[in-house]
């Protein structure tokens, strides 16, 4: 039988219920696991031009002078980039360019889904991006300079063996600095390494020169090296099955390049120099080595066990202090005048009214000036702050729930306050409240995963660093999930197991 024709068979089984649901369902089911009905994807250069429009992914993020909004008006972007999108625009038959926006850590999955036509932010021109994406010829020449305090004794990448060395995360500089015998640290955005590198937290930066002139160099206290480590170039990404529009974007950047249209642009945005003359001739910059292996070996293995260590480490000792300084905050609002009760509140009410990456933000790098925070150390803190004031609720909602009479009881008794509390109060809440401590827990065991942007590399930022490199999500998705599950699991049963305990003792009866 034809593979057309059983697949056939199976769909027609599969929608043979009585049932419209089953039938609705049957139907998804089939075109999920065997693509029918969905058509095949058109040329998208034929689609590009129908339509008048070149969509194009970058991250705003990325800042000046790739892609950022206009000061003067931020309702539009720009950005040398956003200027060789409008003319490569042009130049394959568009009529225009749409910027589409994406965190630079999704870009080229977000190209391989199909969410743009092309990505055009910075992406180097490296052996693991060769792998997956078509590249176009270059469009801009970099090269990676190292960033290092003002009097420091360092004059190049050997000399920093052991040190603390910054980059960002899928970039030519971090695959630099792994091969060396160093400590990468990982940031997200492109000033933070520069100002976490005035304040000593980390020994150099390494990053492409664009960034270094513009977000490094010209703070007070650092020097650029004026040696550079590597050089490289920029590309357009490109999917693999689109060669037609491999084709165009290349025609067009070839006459970007010689009309000189690509000179103009570049000096408006002054970063044209001497090494952007190379891009006459269409060959890049040679890169050493082959693409590694697309394999989840062991080794990937036993990291993701290091940053699930880490990951259980933070949410421990951040619960460690959210929970008593929770109790405390709970006691002060039920027991304080009205002055204490109002200083309570305001915590409570400013912490879970404001996004926790906020407060990691401005405890680490708002407050650095007064309080130099370390990563870890910021990372626990602001953690058990936060989850502070969601505990306190808790455990105030589970002080009300203990009957009048009980505390009348202890009163009648000549209990003292802390008496009351220790054997009356503590005892009967503690039962009301201990579910929702353990949701509270496992909700910051995946909170933890926005420790990150303080360069903490835990599960999560374990997950996308390993993703590049194995180039495959699912992997690495997979176990990620699989290892939060085996956290998060053992702590509900363990919840579950002291409810049912507790619930079965009469002294911890509410009346």
């Amino acid at each position: 039988m034809k593979p057309g024709c059983r697949l056939r068979r199976v769909v027609g089984s599969l929608l043979a219920f009585d049932r419209t649901p089953l039938r609705l369902l049957a139907t998804l089911l089939a075109l999920t696991l065997f693509g029918i009905g969905t058509p095949a994807r058109a040329d998208t250069l034929v689609e590009i031009r129908a339509r008048g429009e070149l969509v194009w992914g970058g991250d705003l993020q990325g800042g000046e002078p790739y892609v950022f909004e206009d000061p003067r008006d931020p309702s539009r972007i720009v950005g040398f980039e956003v200027d060789i999108a409008d003319a490569l625009a042009r130049g394959i038959g568009a009529k225009r360019a749409r910027f589409f926006p994406v965190q630079w850590s999704s870009l080229v999955p977000s190209l391989e889904r199909g969410d743009f036509d092309v990505a055009l932010n910075g992406l180097e021109d490296t052996p693991e991006r060769r792998a997956r994406l078509r590249l176009s010829r270059p469009y801009f020449v970099y090269r990676e300079v190292l960033a290092v305090r003002r009097g420091a004794p360092y004059v190049g990448l050997a000399d920093l063996a052991g040190k603390r060395v910054a980059t960002l995360n899928q970039t030519r500089a971090f695959d630099i600095l792994r091969n060396a015998p160093l400590e990468t640290v990982l940031y997200e955005g492109q000033q933070e390494p520069y100002y976490d590198l005035q304040l000593g937290r980390v020994d150099a930066v390494l990053l492409d020169h664009i960034i270094a002139d513009r977000y490094g160099c010209p703070l007070g206290g650092i020097v650029c090296l004026p040696r550079e480590v590597a050089n490289g170039t920029y590309v357009v990404g490109i999917r693999q099955a689109d060669a037609t529009l491999h084709r165009a974007v290349d025609d067009a950047l070839d006459e970007l390049v010689h009309s000189g249209a690509l000179q103009r642009i570049l000096e408006s945005w002054k970063l044209w120099d001497v090494s952007q003359e190379g891009l006459v001739s269409r060959g890049t910059v040679p890169l050493a080595g082959e693409p590694p292996s697309a394999t989840f070996a062991d080794g990937q293995v036993l990291l993701f066990l290091k940053g699930a260590l880490v990951t259980v480490l933070v949410s421990v000792a951040a619960f460690g202090i959210a929970m008593p300084l929770g109790l405390f905050l709970a006691a002060a609002r039920r027991n304080s005048g009205p002055m204490g009760r109002a200083a309570v509140a305001a915590y409570v009410e400013a912490l879970r009214g404001t996004p926790v990456l906020l407060q990691l933000y401005v405890l680490y790098f708002g407050l650095a000036p007064v309080l130099k925070l370390g990563a870890m150390t910021a990372a626990i803190l602001g953690l058990g702050l936060n989850y502070a004031a969601y505990e306190a609720e808790n455990y105030r909602g589970a002080m009300l729930a203990v009957p009048r009479g009980h505390l009348q009881a202890a009163a009648a008794l000549g209990l003292g306050p802390w008496q009351t509390f220790r054997h009356v109060i503590f005892p009967q809440a503690f039962r009301v409240a201990l579910p929702a401590m353990t949701n509270d827990f496992v909700s910051l065991l995946k909170d933890s995963s926005l420790v990150s942007v303080l360069t903490v590399v835990e599960l999560t930022k374990r997950m996308t660093i390993a993703a590049v490199e194995v180039r495959s999500w699912l992997g690495p998705g997979l176990l990620c999930a699989a290892l939060y599950f085996a956290m998060s699991f053992p702590l509900s049963r363990l919840s579950r197991w002291l409810e049912t305990r507790l619930s079965r003792d009469p002294r911890l009866q509410l009346a």
